[in-house]
């Protein structure tokens, strides 16, 4: 197998960081980079005022996306990966923040106070990341550290070398 054929998933709250891990990995690794949240402005089905932001049709994303994975080679990005089918990916991370530091990335977004407080609580309670463990293997889930600048650089490279190691593993 070559890394072509290789899948990510990046998961976690809001704010933590997917978006920028997601880009500076596919610029080194030539993995494509896809962000489902982007997906979301044209693959909805209503708008939530509450929260505003648009409702995912869960069952369009994965119609849009089946020949790109298919494909592989592919970074896919979303806070959460639980409708995302499970052969998609070899391994998913799940980006995690002190609640401090989301608390003020969140609020620096302009995030109201309910989409506030319901994502920290999500961070607090390891939603996403149950999410992730319910819905792939445990050996595939890893959680990575996304407080301050240098966890980006320490991120991007231990995912980097599993990439390296997964090629020379599958290279046959």
């Amino acid at each position: 197998m070559l890394k072509s054929q290789l899948w990510l998933g990046c998961g976690g709250t809001p704010g933590v960081g997917k978006t920028t891990l997601g880009k500076e990995l596919a610029s080194r690794s030539g993995l494509k980079y896809i962000n489902v949240g982007d997906l979301a402005q044209e693959l909805y089905n209503g708008y939530d005022e509450e929260y505003d932001c648009p409702i995912l049709d869960e069952d369009r994303v994965v119609d849009e996306l089946e020949n790109q994975m298919r494909e592989g080679g592919t970074i896919v990005d979303y806070h959460g990966c639980d409708f995302f089918p499970e052969r998609w990916f070899h391994i998913v991370f799940v980006l995690r923040t002190d609640n401090s530091v989301l608390y003020k990335r969140l609020k620096t977004r302009g995030y109201g106070e309910k989409k506030l407080k319901d994502n920290i609580q999500c961070e607090i309670f390891q939603v996403l990341y149950e999410e992730a463990i319910a819905s792939y293997k445990e050996e595939i889930v890893h959680q990575l550290s996304s407080n301050k600048p240098e966890d980006l650089e320490d991120n991007i490279n231990q995912i980097l070398k599993w990439i390296e190691q997964w090629v020379k593993d599958h290279n046959t």
